[in-house]
């Protein structure tokens, strides 16, 4: 069977739920469009959005510490920018992300929503051109539906590959056979990336990605069943293009 992309999912919002898509546009040197394009910090140093840099997710509304976010879900429109929010099929906020009344709709929702869970008041931050990523390379992320079907065999558990909150899906390689890629290039579409390292996994992905339960423990599944605890891999852009669903990917040679 040849490997072909089997879903695509952006997160617009860093910690919040996914957005599926039919098509994405890449650009050299990028990730995702509007993928972790905001993030709702909570953390003790400031953001400045006039000189963005890299920090740690811990600085965020994260689902590693904060499981509850995984029981809304958001709908992104970047034509407006605006965010909704559900919770049990009912809408409970909706806001601008680029509009200050907008932002302190979202951030006093969250506020409530999160309840002592937190020490300081969130707020939604965004820079022009920055991305709220576990990693300060711009990345897309990359995880193979065997190696999640093999884990599941390992856990005796399902494992919804959304708990890896990846940007690619990829149906036809065997298991871990995307670890192979490291330091390679892949021809997904139209676009060309370089695999550039394996994804250590956190425990983000205890979490249900439905019901926000904190259910399994992989990474330590991950660390007994195979000496690491590793799930996907990141891939830099080389050159742009469209990759849709079903696109092939062709490892390049060398």
């Amino acid at each position: 069977m040849e490997p072909s992309v089997a879903s695509i999912h952006r997160y617009p919002v860093k910690g919040l739920s996914p957005e599926p898509l039919a098509r994405v546009e890449l650009s050299p040197g990028e990730g995702l469009p509007h993928d972790r394009r905001y993030a709702l910090h909570v953390g003790a140093g400031g953001f400045d959005p006039a000189a963005p840099a890299w920090m740690a997710k811990t600085n965020f509304l994260m689902l590693m510490r904060d499981e509850r976010l995984a029981r809304l879900r958001t709908r992104f429109d970047p034509a407006t920018a605006v965010l909704s929010i559900e919770r049990d099929g009912k809408q409970v906020a909706r806001g601008n992300l680029e509009e200050p009344a907008g932002r302190v709709v979202l951030e006093q929702f969250f506020a409530a929503y999160m309840g002592d869970a937190l020490r300081r008041q969130p707020r939604v931050v965004s820079a022009p051109g920055h991305t709220f990523s576990d990693v300060a390379a711009r990345v897309v992320s990359i995880v193979g539906l065997a190696s999640v079907r093999d884990l599941e065999g390992v856990m005796r558990a399902p494992v919804d590959p959304l708990r890896f909150r990846a940007n690619l899906h990829v149906e036809g390689l065997a298991p871990w056979a995307e670890f192979e890629w490291i330091g390679r290039e892949v021809a997904i579409g139209s676009a060309r990336l370089r695999v550039t390292k394996r994804i250590r996994r956190c425990a983000a992905t205890d979490v249900d990605p439905s019901s926000g339960a904190r259910d399994l423990n992989v990474p330590l599944a991950l660390r007994q069943a195979y000496g690491h605890a590793d799930c996907g891999v990141y891939a830099e852009v080389l050159s742009g293009g469209t990759i849709s669903l079903g696109d092939a990917l062709a490892r390049q040679a060398g």
